[in-house]
């Protein structure tokens, strides 16, 4: 049986708030380029949306982090399964994720980063569920939505590996 898919934020929606936090970004990383670091697989429909509309320049690599197994829940172990592909070394780093709840993945992955000396780091996401944080460290500092804490898919968030392509944000009523 399919499940159920109630509208969270509609299309339009996510459209004008990235449209409005790659207007930030571009005005803060004024005169200078911004490496754009994408976590995968849930980061990449964002990334893209989000890259094309900032004005500076850009340059993007790619990781893919996992504390998540198939269920609803964070395992609470954080793996590195792919790494980056360019060094950080001196960079304006911006990390775009598609959510951030316990912030587990974020704070590891942070420390991970800052070891291979960027100029900044600064974290951007799509949604943010800050009444799950169990990581308090994890400041957001480009925050397109603010939810519930509710299971949401669509725009690269994924049940089990479906609903990814959904170009909304949705919660998945069983």
């Amino acid at each position: 049986m399919a499940d159920k898919i109630r509208v969270l934020l509609s299309e339009e929606e996510v459209n004008v708030r990235i449209n409005e936090i790659a207007a930030q970004i571009s005005k803060d990383y004024e005169g200078r380029q911004i490496h754009l670091i994408c976590i995968l697989k849930g980061g990449v429909f964002f990334t893209c949306e989000l890259a094309k509309r900032i004005t500076v320049p850009v340059s993007l690599d790619f990781m893919s982090v996992s504390s998540y197994g198939s269920g609803t829940a964070s395992s609470g172990v954080v793996r590195i399964i792919k790494d980056l592909d360019e060094p950080l070394e001196g960079k304006d780093v911006l990390i775009v994720e598609d959510i951030i709840d316990s912030g587990r993945t974020l704070a590891y992955l942070i420390e991970v980063l800052k070891q291979r000396n960027p100029r900044d780091i600064k974290l951007c996401t799509l949604l943010d569920k800050p009444e799950r944080r169990v990581k308090k460290q994890v400041q957001v500092d480009y925050t397109c939505f603010t939810i519930p804490d509710e299971f949401v898919v669509g725009y690269g968030l994924d049940f089990d590996q479906k609903y990814r392509n959904l170009p909304y944000i949705g919660v998945v009523e069983q």
